[in-house]
């Protein structure tokens, strides 16, 4: 005992702490062509970047944003106490190699270890053969016949529902949710045409998985997550209970639809009804994991589409001209139509099937300016599988960690010129088309072999909905303050989007 006494008890102590440092502290240094790459503002020593990550997200997301117009497209990097090294990539060049290499730069052991609980081993959180099997079922569900229901049948049916909760609200003279709306006709639509299941915006699944989603959001930005949530955790652990039954139930519930041998319905929409979670069930064994990838799908299908619309009708409410030039267009386009018939919303009198993207250039400006500002998935975060060097000489060791913030990416002035902050759709316009930017300078739907599935699916939407719901009503602003997001993976508005809605009276000639 006489050897842990005096220098060398002191000596263990120094040792201890160094270890310490290095396990808990210390981050590599990396270089771009050997030169160090330049740090964050307020980087703090030991700390790093630690610090930053536990603001609010609005004040995150305006730190990026400062990053962004500080280094223009040179990657900076970040540190965080207990993570790996990473880095922020800006450059469209550096982020269409991270696309395009899906085996290199994958979801990777931090995402899966921090969204796990929530994911699983969805697709979401899936790399590999998994990741193939998953978006394999994905493509049998949105092939060209069930997209072509989703758009004729049923949307039409959810839309035309909404309409009339919309109509008595505008009679009552009471305000609406908009966020609500937009979301129980996604709901409804994901929930009878992947799951064969009837699903609405206010269940306590959505409360849950809402829950849930805001305290995964809070570990990416905490590194103590797995001590502070023993003590706080509760209601978290709950969530995941209740989110992991309704996964359960949405495989019982066709794994009973495949046993029985009553007779689908005659209508087109109930021979599609299932047809993702009858994929998946094909082609996936364990149970578990068909329960994780439904759920991840039915996030990402209706979740973030009606996160997208929500804020699309927040920026038409504050952009009056705007919206003068989409009913315009609206009214431009039927007037050249022939045939008004088919399916009526919400006794208009007009076949809202005939709004599509192509038929609606301008609509759909909108909607691309709006993801822009406000993209459904606001951060994105992939790990290297081995070492690589990008495209501007930056070297990344295995495991490192790159991160691009699609908030701040969508408002660089170098890319999207000197009113990046302003909501413009005509930059989306070009001789009156519709012109789309690469995945790598607009990724809000993602890029290479992980472009989102959905995108299709979301244009159609938008394009229905906005034109529907601008025809026939007028939307004014029940809200005082700014709206923002509220903690999540996506970009749900915190507190909704409270509006008072008056009836137009379009009918066509």
């Amino acid at each position: 005992m006489a050897l842990l006494e005096g220098p060398a008890l002191a000596i263990l102590g120094l040792l201890g702490a160094l270890l310490s440092y290095r396990l808990l502290f210390y981050t590599p240094v990396l270089t771009r062509d050997g030169v160090p790459l330049k740090r964050a503002p307020n980087t703090l020593p030991l700390a790093g970047d630690g610090i930053v990550f536990l603001q609010a997200r609005q004040k995150l997301f305006s730190w990026f944003t400062k990053c962004e117009r500080l280094f223009g497209y040179e990657t900076f990097q970040i540190s965080v106490p207990t993570l790996p090294p990473g880095v922020v990539v800006n450059d469209p060049t550096n982020l269409d190699y991270v696309l395009k290499n899906e085996g290199l730069f994958t979801k990777g052991d931090l995402f899966k270890r921090l969204s796990w609980d929530l994911f699983g081993g969805g697709i979401i959180n899936s790399d590999g053969e998994l990741w193939k099997v998953q978006r394999k079922a994905g493509l049998a569900f949105l092939n060209t016949s069930n997209l072509q229901v989703l758009t004729d049948v049923a949307l039409p049916k959810y839309l035309g529902q909404s309409v009339g909760v919309l109509k008595r609200h505008g009679d009552d003279g009471n305000a609406v949710d908009l966020q609500l709306v937009f979301h129980e006709i996604t709901s409804q639509l994901m929930g009878k045409m992947a799951y064969n299941m009837e699903m609405h915006a206010d269940d306590d699944f959505t409360t849950a998985f809402d829950h849930a989603s805001g305290i995964t959001t809070h570990r990416f930005q905490n590194p103590l997550w797995f001590i502070t949530e023993v003590f706080t955790g509760s209601r978290f652990r709950k969530s995941l209970a209740v989110v992991r039954s309704f996964g359960e139930r949405i495989v019982q519930s066709a794994v009973k639809d495949r046993q029985s041998e009553k007779p689908m319905g005659t209508g087109k929409l109930d021979e599609v009804s299932g047809t993702l979670i009858q994929s998946l069930l094909s082609s996936i064994s364990d149970e578990n994991i068909v329960a994780d990838s439904a759920l991840n799908y039915l996030s990402a299908g209706r979740d973030t589409v009606a996160q997208a619309l929500t804020w699309a009708f927040m920026l038409l409410m504050e952009n009056r001209f705007a919206t003068g030039k989409v009913r315009k267009e609206i009214h431009d386009f039927l007037e050249s139509v022939d045939d008004h018939a088919g399916v009526d919303i919400g006794g208009a009198g007009v076949n809202s099937t005939l709004f599509t993207p192509n038929t609606l250039p301008y609509t759909m400006a909108v909607f691309y300016e709006s993801l822009r500002l406000y993209p459904p998935i606001p951060f994105e975060i992939r790990q290297t599988e081995k070492a690589t060097t990008l495209p501007d000489g930056t070297f990344l060791p295995e495991r490192s960690i790159i991160i691009w913030c699609t908030w701040a990416m969508n408002r660089s002035r170098t890319t999207w010129g000197d009113d990046a902050d302003i909501f413009r759709p005509e930059r989306w316009l070009v001789n009156g088309k519709f012109v789309n930017r690469s995945a790598s300078e607009f990724p809000v739907f993602n890029g290479g072999p992980r472009i989102c599935l959905g995108k299709k699916m979301a244009e159609m939407m938008a394009a229905q909905i906005i034109a529907a719901l601008l025809l026939q009503f007028d939307f004014m602003p029940a809200y005082g303050t700014k709206r923002v997001s509220k903690d999540s993976l996506t970009l749900p508005m915190d507190g909704g989007l409270p509006c008072y809605v008056r009836a137009r009276n379009y009918r066509p000639e």
